[in-house]
C-alpha cells in the first residue's frame, strides 16, 4: 500500500528550530507518523513541543543549543545526544533560522556573521555529523529549510538572502555526494508563513498587501501547510527525490 511509504515507525528524528512555528508542526508531523523526536531550542527547551510528540504516543527528547554561537563540536554533540537516547538517527530537519531586515548601505558585519552562522554555517556542520551517522547506518534524510529568498533577492535583506542562498547550494552538493551513501538531502521552501519571521510584514498594511495580491493562493501560509511536505522528504515515499527544493508557497514563485 502506498500509504504504508509514508509511516516512520522506529525512526528518529531530529528537528532545530522546534519550539514554535514551522519547526513545531515539522516535528508534530513526523511524529503523527511514528517517529521518535529530538527537538532543539534555542534558549529554552522547546516543552510544548515535546508534550505534543508525547501526546502523540512518541518518546521526545529536549536539546537547547544556542545555534548563533555554537561550533561543530556543540552541533556534533546534538546528534550524539539523539543516538545516546533513542541509538540511532534517520532523519534532520535543518529548520532553525533568523533575519535582519535592514537596508544593506547599513548592514553592520555583527548581524551579518550571526545571520550566516545560524542559517548557513550551523546548517551544515548539523548536517555533517548528522551525515556521519547515516552514511554508517546505511542511509537517512537530511531536510532543510530554505527559503523564497533561496530564488529571489528580496528587500532590505541581504545577509538573509545570501544565506538561503548557500543553503539552496548546501542542499544540491550534499545530495551530489551522498546519494551513493544512501542519504537524500533536499529542502522545502516555504512561502509567506504567518511566523515570527515575517511579523513586521504582516504588521505593515501595505507591504502586507501588496504580499497578499501576488500569492495565487490569495493568503499567508500556516504552520500545518508544511507538514505533508515534511512527512513526504522524510519518508520511504520520497526514496528517488534528492537534490530538490520543494516549494510551499501558494503559487508565489509561479507567478
Amino acid at each position: 500500500m502506498i500509504l504504508d511509504s509514508f509511516r516512520l515507525d522506529g525512526r528518529v528524528a531530529l528537528v532545530t528550530g522546534a519550539t514554535r512555528g514551522l519547526g513545531e508542526a515539522m516535528a508534530e508531523a513526523l511524529a503523527e507518523a511514528g517517529a521518535d523526536v529530538a527537538l532543539v531550542g534555542s534558549s529554552s527547551p522547546p516543552d510544548t513541543t515535546a508534550e505534543a510528540v508525547r501526546g502523540l504516543g512518541r518518546r521526545a527528547l529536549t536539546l537547547v543549543c544556542d545555534l548563533a554561537s555554537a561550533g561543530p563540536e556543540e552541533l556534533e554533540a546534538l546528534v550524539r545526544r539523539t543516538t545516546d537516547e533513542f541509538g540511532r538517527l534517520d532523519i534532520l530537519v535543518n529548520n532553525a533560522g533568523i533575519i535582519r531586515r535592514t537596508p544593506a548601505l547599513e548592514l553592520g558585519e555583527a548581524d551579518w556573521d550571526d545571520v550566516v552562522q545560524v542559517n548557513q554555517k550551523s546548517a551544515f556542520f548539523l548536517a555533517q555529523a548528522a551525515g556521519r551517522v547515516m552514511a554508517e547506518a546505511g542511509g537517512g534524510r537530511i531536510i532543510n529549510t530554505a527559503s523564497l529568498l533561496s530564488h529571489q533577492g528580496g528587500i532590505n535583506v541581504a545577509s538573509y538572502t545570501a544565506s538561503k542562498h548557500a543553503v539552496a547550494g548546501l542542499t544540491r552538493a550534499l545530495a551530489n555526494e551522498w546519494a551513493p551513501l544512501g542519504i537524500n538531502v533536499n529542502a522545502i521552501v516555504p512561502g509567506y508563513f504567518a511566523t515570527d519571521n515575517t511579523a513586521a510584514l504582516r504588521a505593515d498594511p501595505e507591504r502586507s498587501r501588496s504580499i497578499l495580491e501576488r500569492i495565487p493562493a490569495g493568503r499567508w501560509g500556516e504552520a500545518d501547510d508544511l507538514k505533508g511536505a515534511a512527512l513526504f522528504l522524510a519518508s520511504p515515499a520520497s526514496a528517488y527525490v534528492t537534490g530538490t527544493l520543494l516549494a510551499v508557497d501558494g503559487g508565489w514563485l509561479a507567478r
